[in-house]
């Protein structure tokens, strides 16, 4: 039996099943970069380096290892297109018995490969993603008897199930199962930051960036000063690094924002781990051995263990429980355009202006930036969830459809209504003063909240929970704001719908806001 052994861009993994069981005197592993994949929503430049690179180191390192690997360049005048073409080329070109591919991490893809076996009139295998702690089938199992799912409880469960951070007894170390209300700290000045850890491009990569620049120049984003990890050796120096430098001082800061400092303490990991050049497992391994080591203090290694093992747990188990519905969603029927900034960084919002010049020069925001600065912005202005999905997909680097669209439509839109979170992520910009020094260096006054000068995070907050405060006053955790709205004066209140009128209406023209 010779197998056709496909592997996707995020699946770079040696461990997974696809690679272990493969007979390097028979099977084939193919990779290809295509068309249908890199351009269908135009993905930020690094993230495409990111990847192509990644995938021609690793299968350079597969055929050093002794296995026949086929590899397909984007340039290569033979290139098809696509997954499914490529595949069927090499099996005209060649006798297989046997397709296999790990299942992909998305659901159109996942619909598309179910019917290749009926197309390739060959045995087409899709073979299961052990990178995971909690396969869909167990989240499935432990969402099938529950009315309202929260990550919280899913996470002390994956706590318990796996023994991460645990006593004998089963109970949390240190008596809590998380310390979430330690790891919300503003960044003092005072506070040096490390240097994040930076690669030069070996000549593979320049060749990727070359080619990145011929046949992907209209896509979003800056390709210069191309530095991330692209194997899994350099992969690993990051995660050492932050585990040594950076992770002692990760949980305190985690949601903090700083002017001009992107990177802060947090891990940079996300790139890596979601392409399969670093493992959940020996992530969560490493933060919880520097825990027990006494190198780094509870709140920030629980802190990390909780967005790995908890988080993107839950959001994946989600993801695939929901779909596809999910992209579908639209609870507070938003439908305005997504400004052109979002594109360029033109703003006089310096919170906005910092995050999407960030996103455009890395292909990274921190998840604070994501929720609480551009995904506020899109909530309270009330933007159309399939343009914030798209933009979302396409800006970073470390995101697939899987992650990508969970946190947008779910967590940062509500536009689930309610089935990921508990209540809508909204803030005035006070939030964003309180942890970051973002304001001091922005045209409008966060200590205003009308008018001109005012801050416009603002008007627009008290315009979205009036317009909304029926549906809105069914929550219980929104009963403090709706309280205060209650309480508001009709002047003010009318004076922020007005500021909110004359913004919004800006916005709908692309004026400069």
């Amino acid at each position: 039996m010779t197998t056709l052994r496909l592997i996707l861009g995020d699946q770079l993994d040696a461990t997974l099943p696809i690679v272990k069981d493969a007979v390097k005197t028979k099977d084939v592993f193919l990779l290809a970069e295509v068309k249908e994949e890199a351009t269908y929503v135009k993905h930020h430049k690094k993230k495409i380096a990111l990847l192509f690179s990644a995938m021609r180191h690793f299968a350079q390192q597969l055929k050093q290892d002794g296995y026949t690997v086929v590899y397909r360049k984007y340039s290569d005048p033979n290139n098809q297109g696509s997954l499914l073409n490529e595949v069927a080329r090499l099996c005209e070109k060649q006798k297989f018995d046997s397709v296999e591919v790990t299942e992909p991490g998305e659901f159109r893809l996942l619909k598309s490969m179910q019917q290749w076996q009926h197309q390739l009139k060959l045995p087409a295998t899709l073979l299961p993603d052990p990178r995971f702690f909690c396969s869909t089938e167990a989240f499935n199992q432990w969402a099938s008897d529950k009315e309202i799912l929260r990550m919280e409880y899913f996470y002390r469960q994956m706590r318990v199930d796996h023994q991460v951070l645990i006593e004998q007894d089963n109970k949390p170390i240190g008596g809590k199962w998380n310390y979430d209300k330690q790891n919300r700290e503003a960044l003092p000045d005072s506070v040096e930051i490390p240097q994040k850890v930076t690669f030069e491009p070996d000549e593979i990569t320049r060749q990727v960036i070359e080619l990145v620049k011929a046949e992907f120049g209209d896509h979003f984003g800056e390709i210069d000063n191309f530095d991330l990890a692209v194997t899994r050796e350099q992969a690993l120096k990051v995660l050492q690094h932050f585990v040594e430098v950076r992770l002692k001082d990760f949980g305190q800061y985690q949601d903090a924002m700083k002017h001009g400092q992107p990177w802060l303490f947090h891990s940079h990991i996300s790139f890596y781990i979601n392409c399969g050049l670093l493992r959940p497992k020996e992530v969560v391994q490493a933060a919880e051995q520097a825990y027990h080591s006494g190198e780094v203090p509870l709140n920030s290694a629980e802190g990390f263990i909780r967005q790995i093992l908890g988080w993107r747990e839950f959001i994946r188990g989600f993801y695939w429980h929901f779909m596809p519905n999910l992209k579908l969603d639209n609870f507070f029927k938003a439908s305005r355009d997504l400004p052109a900034f979002f594109w360029n960084g033109e703003t006089k919002m310096n919170c906005l202006r910092q995050c999407i010049n960030d996103t455009r020069e890395n292909a990274y925001a921190h998840h604070i930036q994501r929720l609480m600065v551009l995904g506020n912005f899109c909530l309270l202005t009330e933007i159309a969830p399939e343009q914030v999905q798209e933009w979302y997909l396409l800006v970073y680097a470390d995101a697939y459809e899987w992650v990508e669209l969970p946190n947008v439509n779910a967590m940062i839109l509500f536009a689930d209504g309610g089935k990921l979170a508990s209540k809508p992520y909204i803030a005035s910009g006070n939030y964003i003063n309180k942890m970051s020094d973002y304001c001091k260096h922005c045209k409008y006054k966060v200590s205003v909240k009308t008018g001109e000068t005012a801050c416009p995070f603002n008007y627009l907050y008290w315009r979205f929970v009036a317009k909304h405060q029926t549906i809105l006053s069914d929550n219980p955790r929104m009963n403090m704001v709706m309280n205060a709205l209650s309480r508001m004066s009709t002047e003010k209140l009318e004076a922020a719908q007005s500021s909110a009128t004359r913004f919004l209406s800006m916005l709908s023209k692309n004026q400069k806001i």
